[in-house]
């Protein structure tokens, strides 16, 4: 059983960490969580989970407005291009404990995410403020960098901050500079067959795995009223409403169609057609995949659940 919410802000009490708590409605996006923290309250993020080809994990947490390219980040950690993609629903599950919405730099407190490598974005560091889901969507923190490294230093983590947007060069004298931080393990993960029974799966395997030794050295407009800051220990709270995004195609288009207007209104000053098309492919192509494989697991999700409630009567 992994943290809940209120172990984890329990645990920042513990540690005297000065944060400020937001409830409101479960969101699935940033872009649905801007609606109620706006982000003078502080930075609002993206938190991805990635996988590479040796069953190895990572956390990914930046700024909304932060460009992270996959095939880069991937070379930096000395993977090649393609050597890292979105990591599957049986792994948020089983490593995070959380959901695909909830994917947060708290996840880490979790044992089952020992082998898990945490990047933080080096443009946290300038923010006085940086919002995070304590593990539920249903809630926001505000906090500073110092308060996230303290947790982070009391789980035994040093915090890793790098810049997601640098695109050096790899290569025979120029060595991938974020090699070092491949975990050293790797986690094999059940997979889940179609004849999923009620039986509890058994806990993520590791086995240690080979690493290569290494040489020296999205957001759309917000319309909504932001809800007013509170102070430590109080939360401000929202009406909660049951959430439509990822449920029918309808809502799913929207959103991709809200990333996709706010990303051109802020190219609009670009006269090159093809540059402006290149610009726009590489800056949705991750937050598209982002919202697809969530798309896609909501269906999986609603499918199996009707699914074991239809089933047929034996004769």
């Amino acid at each position: 059983m992994g943290f809940s919410k209120d172990q984890l802000l329990n645990r920042l009490q513990e540690l005297e960490i000065d944060y400020t708590k937001y409830e409101h409605p479960p969101v699935l996006t940033v872009e649905a969580q801007a609606k109620y923290v706006s982000s003078s309250e502080g930075a609002l993020s993206k938190n991805l989970f990635f996988k590479d080809k040796k069953h190895r994990y990572y956390i990914v947490s930046a700024m909304v407005d932060t460009k992270v390219d996959m095939k880069v980040l991937s070379q930096r950690l000395g993977l090649g291009k393609g050597g890292i993609r979105m990591a599957p629903e049986e792994a948020l599950t089983q490593l995070l404990q959380v959901s695909l919405e909830c994917v947060t730099p708290f996840a880490v407190v979790n044992e089952s995410a020992r082998d898990v490598s945490l990047l933080l974005d080096q443009n946290f560091k300038n923010q006085k403020r940086c919002i995070f889901h304590p593990l539920s969507n249903e809630v926001s923190v505000s906090l500073n960098t110092s308060g996230l490294d303290k947790f982070l230093k009391s789980i035994e983590r040093d915090p890793v901050y790098v810049d997601l947007e640098a695109n050096p060069a790899v290569g025979k004298d120029q060595p991938p500079d974020l090699a070092v931080y491949v975990p050293s393990n790797s986690v094999v993960i059940p997979e889940i067959s179609n004849e999923t029974s009620t039986k509890q799966t058994p806990p993520p395997k590791s086995v240690s795995a080979e690493v290569k030794p290494v040489a020296s050295g999205m957001p759309s407009d917000v319309s909504a009223k932001p809800s007013k800051p509170a102070t430590k220990g109080k939360s401000v709270v929202v009406e909660k409403s049951t959430p439509l995004a990822f449920k029918n195609p309808e809502k799913f288009v929207e959103e991709i169609m809200d990333k996709t207007s706010a990303l051109l209104l802020s190219e609009a000053k670009v006269e090159n057609v093809e540059a402006l098309a290149e610009t726009l492919r590489k800056r949705l192509t991750s937050e598209l995949t982002h919202l697809a494989i969530m798309y896609k697991n909501t269906a999986y999700t609603e499918g199996f659940h009707a699914g074991k409630h239809s089933q047929p009567k034996r004769l």
